[in-house]
């Protein structure tokens, strides 16, 4: 196992772990309220992914950038963009009960009760952001990887278990902002443990971050904006039960987030060590490649796949999630090609500020006319057409600072081949699935064995027959050898 592989398959099964147990939390929530309720809490933690994106201010991030260079001052980078950060979120809780009001016009009237819970949910874990960040850029993957995996296992619990006890959904935002304070204990005795009095504010190196962090912050900051555009669109014009089936359908995958977060994470680190030219062209192929032959026939399954997903998941209740989901999906794709990653390497922050301008056009221009032409479904399709757009760009643009032209721009000819084989291995699984007679999800797993034994075999077969070929070919020396024998 190479050294990218190694560092990127530890955080892949830490997260795996954790994010197997939270993604049940969706689930059992689902089924304990009506599509109202959980309208209101999809529409709760819609808010809160789009301020944790834009608050973020590029601060933690910016730790993959300086702590590989300078790791000796890892505890002052780390404290900066704590302090930061928290700061940001307490700002934002207060202006959030302020705007209560006008939240509450805008989405739900349900959700004005609730904008203190989510102020301090929002400010704690925002703060904590820094823990995973600064053992990944120290190397310190296993570590790591434990930390992501028993962070979502306790999120869950104190998720699930006030819902259950309760019947209540502010039980649930309750016990996330306690879950969310113990993490925010835990990181800054972890950080002092780990720095002692190291562990503090540093201006010089506070604007050095800043300088970095604020043109990505503000590339960020839209881009969260306008993954989550479409949500906002379909909860001011529709009712909280509505919004709830767009929602189901526009779904977090966990593992999309495990595979291409952890193997980003991994590229960026690596590449900011010093690697360029040809050894940094190099190493985004096989980054983009890796993404590929996991994501390509993740997405190509889910969509073969999507009813019997979301009924066995969420009821027939939210059966209309289905064509959403199936279009949603896509944006797994063009998340491939791991441009935002080189592009914060080589400090194109302003680059990224500029293609996501270019989304914001693209998606504020045409969402109406997308939803009047293609109903629920036209929300989402455009965000997916605006991905696609700025991908594209930003390939362009890495093409440029490596210095090579548009044909080895991507591994193309190996991407076309990851996807003739994940189409291909879908054939069996549409022919199957509508033989069975067994419940959705059971179907969905059988399914997957089908979908997983085809791809793996059209994968390797050339390795295997490689390998079976000089047995075969020495044998029918062997016997012909004998033949000849017989003859003389």
């Amino acid at each position: 196992m190479d050294s990218s592989s190694r560092p990127a398959l530890l955080l892949v099964s830490g997260r795996s772990i954790g994010l197997a147990v939270s993604f049940s939390i969706g689930i059992v929530l689902a089924r304990l309220f009506d599509p109202a309720v959980f309208g209101t809490y999809k529409q709760f933690f819609l808010l809160y992914a789009t301020l944790y994106g834009v608050l973020q201010l590029g601060m933690a991030e910016s730790l993959y950038y300086f702590v590989p260079r300078q790791s000796q001052h890892t505890g002052r980078y780390a404290c900066n963009a704590m302090v930061m950060l928290a700061a940001a979120g307490l700002v934002c809780t207060f202006g959030l009960y302020v705007a209560r009001t006008a939240i509450a016009g805008w989405l739900s009237p349900e959700i004005a009760e609730h904008v203190v819970p989510l102020g301090l949910f929002l400010t704690f874990t925002l703060a904590s952001t820094v823990l995973e960040i600064v053992m990944v850029s120290r190397g310190k993957h296993a570590t790591a990887a434990f930390t992501y995996a028993l962070s979502d296992i306790l999120r869950t619990l104190l998720f699930i278990i006030p819902a259950l006890a309760f019947v209540s959904v502010r039980a649930v935002f309750i016990g996330a902002t306690v879950f969310a304070g113990l993490r925010l204990l835990a990181t800054v005795a972890t950080l002092w443990r780990e720095f002692g009095h190291d562990f503090r504010i540093d201006l010089v190196l506070w604007r050095q971050q800043l300088a970095y962090a604020l043109p990505f912050a503000m590339a960020v900051g839209i881009e969260v904006v306008l993954l989550n555009y479409h949500q906002y669109v379909v909860a001011a014009r529709f009712d909280a039960a509505t919004f709830a089936i767009y929602a189901v359908g526009c779904m977090h995958i966990p593992l999309f987030d495990l595979i291409a977060t952890s193997t980003v994470n991994v590229l960026m680190v690596r590449m900011a060590g010093g690697e360029r030219g040809r050894a940094a062209l190099a190493l985004w192929h096989d980054t983009v490649c890796r993404l590929a032959f996991l994501l390509f026939p993740l997405a190509v399954f889910l969509i073969a796949s999507a009813h019997y997903l979301i009924v066995g998941l969420f009821t027939p209740t939210y059966a209309a999630s289905v064509p959403i989901f199936m279009i949603w999906v896509l944006m797994m794709l063009p998340a491939v090609t791991a441009v935002d990653a080189v592009l914060r390497v080589y400090a194109q922050t302003r680059f990224l500020l500029t293609m996501n301008l270019v989304r914001f056009v693209c998606v504020a221009g045409l969402t109406g006319w997308f939803l009047s032409m293609f109903g629920l479904g036209g929300a989402v399709l455009v965000t997916l057409l605006a991905m696609t757009i700025v991908k594209a760009l930003g390939v362009v643009r890495i093409a440029r600072l490596m210095r090579v032209g548009w044909r080895e721009a991507l591994p193309w000819g190996r991407l076309t081949g990851i996807a003739a084989r994940a189409g291909v291995s879908a054939l069996p699984v549409l022919w199957l699935q509508p033989q069975l007679v067994w419940h959705p999800l059971v179907t969905v797993v059988a399914g997957s064995c089908v979908y997983g034994g085809v791809y793996a075999l059209l994968s390797y077969w050339p390795a295997i027959r490689s390998r079976l070929l000089p047995t075969a070919t020495a044998a029918a020396q062997a016997e012909a050898c004998a033949v000849r024998v017989d003859q003389m």
